[in-house]
Order: structure tokens, then C-alpha cells, then sequence
């Protein structure tokens, strides 16, 4: 696997971890709240990115690149803008979905960035196929946060 292989690799496997997080923790907010629905489908979200930051995993280990499992920056300070949005909404479903949602608009620029980088014809096939579950699910998260306003 190339050197840029390996770059987009740890990217999105940073990014989906981020995600796995951050949707088990709206997942659990919004059960708090009583909205069980959309926590499970938030649980099944969280499963889906982990699923796929593991496919990557494997990926890398057969080309031989180390992916570091340090979270990465930008998915801390959405988990803390998540915290911080919780505190001022009150757990209220509505700011839950919305944070999701810009967490989820994160993940969709890093695959578009990883769509436009030099990568091999193997990777392309896998980032494409998660990119297009992730921008479905991304729409997801949009329809029921509009659906809660």
C-alpha cells in the first residue's frame, strides 16, 4: 500500500472511531430522554463505523502499515462540542440530532478528501462503497433531526 494508502487509512479510521463514539453517546442520550427509537438506530450507526474502521484495519495489516489508534483531534473537540451543546439543550433530542449531524458532516469532507487523493484501485473500491453508506446515513441523521424540529 502506498504512503497516501496508508494517510487516508488512519484518517478514516480516525474518523469513524470518532463516529462510533459519538453516536454511542447521542445513542445513550437520547434513550436518557425516552426517544429508545433513535437511540437504537443510533447504536446501529455506531456499529456500522465501527465496522467499517475495522474493515481498514484489516486492509492496512495485510499491505503491513501500522495504524496508530490515537483519536484524532477534530473528533475530541466534537465529542467536546457534543458535551458542551447536551448542557446547554438539556439532553433535548433536537440538539442531540443536531450535533450528530455536524459530526456526521465531518465524516462526509473526509471521505470526499480521500475520494481525491492518489489512492490505489483496492482502497478506492472500499472508501467508495462506505462513502456511500456514510452520506446515507448522514441523511438519516438530517431527516430525523428536521423531523424533530
Amino acid at each position: 500500500m502506498a504512503s497516501t494508502d496508508e494517510k487516508v487509512t488512519k484518517d478514516l479510521i480516525e474518523t469513524l472511531e470518532d463516529g462510533k463514539v459519538g453516536f454511542g453517546k447521542a445513542a445513550d442520550k437520547l434513550e436518557t430522554d425516552g426517544r429508545t427509537d433513535i437511540a437504537q438506530q443510533f447504536r446501529g450507526y455506531a456499529d456500522q463505523r465501527a465496522s467499517f474502521a475495522q474493515e481498514l484495519r484489516d486492509l492496512a495489516a495485510q499491505y503491513g502499515d501500522q495504524i496508530d489508534e490515537d483519536s484524532s483531534l477534530l473528533g475530541a473537540l466534537h465529542r467536546g462540542w457534543m458535551s458542551i451543546k447536551d448542557a446547554v439543550s438539556g439532553n433535548d433530542p433536537q440538539g442531540v440530532l443536531d450535533a450528530a449531524e455536524q459530526g456526521d458532516d465531518h465524516a462526509k469532507a473526509e471521505y470526499r478528501d480521500a475520494l481525491k487523493a492518489d489512492i490505489s484501485a483496492h482502497l478506492r473500491t472500499v472508501v467508495e462503497r462506505q462513502a456511500t453508506q456514510v452520506e446515507l446515513v448522514h441523511d438519516e441523521v438530517k431527516e430525523l433531526r428536521d423531523r424533530a424540529a
